[in-house]
């Protein structure tokens, strides 16, 4: 008992160096996990997980683009007129630059919003509100002035911002004519115009699809705007515009490209530096929804776009508390501890649809991880753009 583990899951934020481009990503993040594991007296094992946010990958890679190239690709591929731009989220951060350059590239916007919230859960006007109002959402159409006369102002809970107003006001700005409306059919927009940018994220497929099959003359998603250079631009050939950020007034900072080659060289310099067999994966938004404000953080295309092998996968797990209320509910204290021990060893290599497993969530390895890491680093100021995750694969048995 005396050199028995009373720890499991352990997530640490690893400090760094502010990253910028042409950095030597993998050198600095490598050096600086193992200086953490110096200073904090703490050991790597195999089968920890690095994890960088994508954040820094995409500011080393210098991937970037301005709104002036949004505006000349999208002019390019939608031909510059009155351009659909459909079902966008709520966010000054992520699509309200690209909605900058967006506007350039066209004459006219219809801009279709959905209601009564985005994709990712932002809203626009609560689901009571439409109750009271008579609205059915799924096939009712509204114009600006129906949307105003029936709901007034909404502005976002946390921001504060009538994303309406806003959204209306940098098409303008930008020189183009916004006309507004709400629906949540795709073909609707197809009323106002038959070349459409659709802006969701992942329902993308599903909308082009749709788009297509009733007629639209050109349909892109924001995953075909800035798939390549333009002007040497960045750019992303799988996402395009989608997992962008805000960086300035005028730039965009992209989703990181191919970087593959990144998360195997950080894992070759650790097993050369230790002789650990460590994982290694690049992060973005985790999937979890705010209780509060109905909010899934989800807004970047996939959470991990590069990863090594060992994250493959789903867990495969047995519930405790499932065996120890039913298969071993007569047994306590040591004995209680030894049966569920033996059967966590001599479980299934797959244990779907076993009852023992009901309950453990069989997502994807980098799902779960990424949302762990994601939570851990937050979205603002403390500096620690990786995340160390210790004992992930351990069980009760380790």
């Amino acid at each position: 008992m005396a050199n028995e583990r009373r720890v499991g899951t352990v997530s640490r934020g690893i400090r760094c160096p502010i990253i910028r481009k042409g950095d030597d990503l993998s050198k600095i993040v490598a050096t600086s996990v193992l200086e953490a594991a110096e200073y904090e007296g703490f050991s790597l094992n195999d089968r920890d997980v690095i994890s960088i946010t994508e954040s820094i990958v995409a500011r080393a890679q210098g991937n970037y683009a301005t709104i002036d190239n949004i505006g000349d690709d999208v002019k390019a591929k939608l031909g510059g007129e009155t351009v659909g731009v459909i079902f966008p989220i709520l966010s000054r951060n992520r699509f309200a630059i690209c909605l900058k350059g967006i506007a350039r590239g066209a004459k006219k916007i219809v801009l279709m919003l959905s209601y009564p919230s985005d994709e990712v859960g932002n809203q626009l006007v609560s689901l009571d509100k439409l109750d009271d109002a008579g609205i059915n959402p799924y096939s009712d159409v509204l114009t600006l002035e129906k949307y105003r006369e029936l709901f007034g102002d909404n502005k976002h809970e946390f921001t504060g911002i009538d994303y309406v107003e806003y959204y209306k006001s940098i098409i303008e700005g930008e020189g183009a004519e916004a006309e507004i409306i709400f629906a949540n059919q795709a073909k609707t927009i197809l009323d106002y115009t038959d070349c459409v940018l659709t802006c969701d994220i992942h329902s993308r497929k599903r909308t082009k699809r749709i788009l297509k099959e009733n007629g639209a003359k050109v349909v892109c998603g924001l995953d075909d705007i800035l798939n390549e250079s333009v002007d040497g631009s960045g750019f992303n050939s799988n996402y395009g515009l989608l997992g962008s950020n805000k960086s300035t007034e005028d730039t965009i900072k992209l989703f990181p490209k191919e970087c593959k080659d990144l998360v195997l060289d950080i894992q070759k310099r650790i097993k050369d530096a230790t002789g650990k067999h460590v994982e290694v994966m690049v992060y973005g938004d985790g999937a979890f929804k705010d209780p509060q404000g109905k909010i899934w953080e989800l807004a970047d295309p996939v959470v991990s776009p590069a990863f090594t092998d060992g994250l493959i996968g789903t867990p495969n797990e047995l519930k405790l508390k499932y065996l120890a209320d039913n298969d071993f509910k007569d047994l306590s204290g040591e004995a209680l501890k030894e049966a569920i021990s033996k059967s966590i060893k001599e479980k299934d290599s797959d244990l779907v649809g076993n009852m023992a497993s009901q309950g453990t969530t069989p997502r994807q390895l980098t799902d779960l991880i990424g949302s762990l890491c994601d939570l851990t680093s937050g979205s603002g100021d403390k500096g620690t753009p990786v995340v160390l995750v210790q004992g992930y694969f351990d069980n009760y048995t380790n």
